[in-house]
């Protein structure tokens, strides 16, 4: 999606002076980082190369069927009108790269998502007329359009577009060759991840639908990249290595564009570049397994991390992509416990009820920029219903805002000392962060009962040294969750954040309530151990919204607490 990541480090708040607490933060978050990181960084950054005018390559002809893609939802709502992050903008008023927006706006309007989305053919003449308009204001190598991210998604939604039997013109043509080459010059070793992957994604995609010398060279680059990126980003288990659901979507759109692609221009690939791409549809099948099972019964994504919704294409659309290029499709476990042990989540299913655990590490050391300080938070759907939330995403940049949602009080875990479990800072960095221990997880199948219990670290850094534990219990009816904090602490507080259709209740002797759900289910809660109170707070399910919902925090008392929820077996 884009992170709007300075060529510098940013200072954390509290003045620019380097206290031993900036230079902590900066030496915990350095320390992990790649040296292509520092010197490609460097690289970028100094690099001043000069766009190449030279005339397209040819064409390639197709040699088998453009499948439909996954759609999102259209983000233009007149011939020269947006909605982008929920916040609307014409482009007479703005231009192309008008300082009134947010960096991650405008790099909403260079990637041109609506040519490919819901019911597109119906604005097929706006899209036109916008193609052109950009063309005509975004000269070669200047502005936000030619920053390698928005470029390289632009580069795919173009060639996409196209393919799907739209005329780009020769002048659309001739600046799409202009910007492959641009992007050569332009990778983003220094972010890797999903930038570099979206890089990669791009050069083939242009490689492929050009021919000759020059394309071989874009497809050979793309290929070389995805041959390191595939295995790297996919884990084992099928999950995106940043550990974002929503990252996870978009990355198994972008396996799935490149299958499809390759399918449609196999003459073009050597003997080498089809092994490579033999493996992706094994890959693109784990990754559909790996998205139903972190999907809850309402058919839509968790939010673990940086997550919200209509930022990647919906499961069921990218479901129905998968359909129509993989031999076969996996389906959501029918098991009442699943460990997915690369990614580190856990998924219990008893009756009408799904737990969704987050037993994982913040993402990989040396890329947690879409990391939150959640290490032991979960969800928890009955029927089709959320009940317990984490918070989504409403904004990137650096605010306040962001790093509150990145924070641990906003997830559904345990806070110390009003410290996060990982040190999340500057938009998207992370110094000191919380690795899981001890974990461990079984289903009894006698008592048809799941247990799971971990730990973590992240706040081992604290004086006193305190470790969090926590254990929930999930039968049919019933989940516990206990939690011990071991080491001295001076306050420690499990919060549980509800879904906001819920109405929750504190009885008087604020130690049980009720949550009731909006098809009349009544649940009970009841604090067993610990001090329970109600809060206020917000959930962010969509970027630029914020819907108000209620917390309850659970005061441990002795270094102990435990909740229980529980619920009738049937529906109401």
């Amino acid at each position: 999606m884009g992170r709007q990541d300075s060529p510098a480090y940013r200072c954390p708040p509290g003045g620019a002076a380097l206290r031993l607490s900036t230079l902590s933060l900066y030496w915990h978050t350095l320390r992990y980082l790649q040296p292509v990181q520092f010197y490609g960084r460097l690289w970028f950054r100094y690099q001043r190369p000069r766009p190449d005018l030279a005339s397209a390559p040819e064409l390639s002809t197709p040699a088998g069927p453009w499948q439909p893609p996954a759609r999102l939802l259209p983000s233009m709502t007149g011939p020269r009108e947006f909605v982008f992050l929920n916040e609307p903008g014409q482009l007479d008023e703005l231009g192309w790269d008008g300082s009134q927006r947010e960096k991650l706006w405008r790099y909403n309007q260079h990637y041109f998502h609506d040519l490919n989305a819901i019911d597109a053919t119906a604005r097929q003449t706006w899209h036109s007329a916008l193609l052109e308009d950009w063309l005509e204001n975004n000269p070669p190598g200047s502005g936000s359009g030619w920053e390698p991210y928005p470029l390289s998604l632009r580069i795919v939604n173009w060639i996409k577009w196209s393919l799907a039997g739209s005329t780009l013109s020769p002048t659309a043509l001739h600046s799409l060759a202009i910007q492959a080459r641009w992007l050569m010059k332009r990778l983003e070793y220094h972010l890797l991840g999903n930038h570099l992957f979206a890089n990669a994604k791009a050069l083939v995609f242009a490689g492929l639908f050009f021919q000759g010398k020059e394309a071989d060279a874009w497809l050979s680059k793309g290929m070389q990249l995805l041959a390191r990126e595939v295995p790297e980003q996919i884990l084992p288990d099928g999950g995106h290595f940043e550990l974002s659901t929503m990252y996870h979507a978009l990355a198994l759109e972008d396996m799935l564009d490149l299958i499809n692609i390759t399918t449609v221009f196999a003459a073009r690939l050597n003997t080498t570049q089809n092994t490579q791409i033999a493996d992706w549809q094994q890959y693109a099948h784990s990754m559909v397994g790996w998205l139903q099972n972190l999907c809850h019964p309402d058919g839509d994504i968790s939010f673990f991390n940086d997550a919200a919704f209509d930022i990647a294409c919906s499961p069921t659309e990218l479901l129905a992509y998968a359909q129509r290029l993989l031999r076969s499709l996996p389906s959501a476990t029918k098991q009442p416990l699943l460990r997915l042990q690369d990614s580190g989540y856990i998924r219990l299913a008893h009756g009408r009820a799904l737990a969704l655990l987050d037993t994982a590490t913040v993402g990989p050391d040396y890329l947690p920029g879409h990391a939150h300080a959640d290490t032991l938070s979960f969800e928890f759907s009955l029927d089709q219903q959320r009940v317990l939330v984490n918070p989504g995403t409403s904004c990137y940049g650096v605010s306040e805002e962001r790093l509150r949602q990145r924070g641990t009080a906003a997830h559904n875990s345990v806070v110390i000392n009003g410290q996060d479990s990982s040190e999340v800072w500057g938009g998207f960095r992370v110094a000191r962060r919380a690795y899981p221990v001890e974990l461990q997880a079984e289903y009894n199948a006698n008592k048809k009962l799941s247990r799971v219990s971990c730990a973590h670290n992240g706040y081992s850094r604290l004086a006193g040294k305190p470790v969090h534990h926590r254990n929930w219990e999930m039968s049919k009816g019933e989940l516990i969750i206990e939690d011990l904090v071991e080491g001295r602490h001076d306050l420690a507080e499990a919060r549980f954040h509800f879904h906001p259709d819920v109405e929750v209740v504190l009885s008087e002797n604020e130690k049980a309530g009720t949550v009731l759900l909006p098809n009349g289910t009544e649940m009970t809660w009841r604090a067993e151990q610990g001090e329970a109170r109600l809060e206020s707070s917000t959930w962010h399910p969509r970027f630029g919204v914020s819907v108000p919902n209620r917390c309850l925090t659970i005061k441990l008392l002795d270094g102990k607490s435990q909740l229980r929820l529980a619920w009738p077996e049937s529906s109401a």
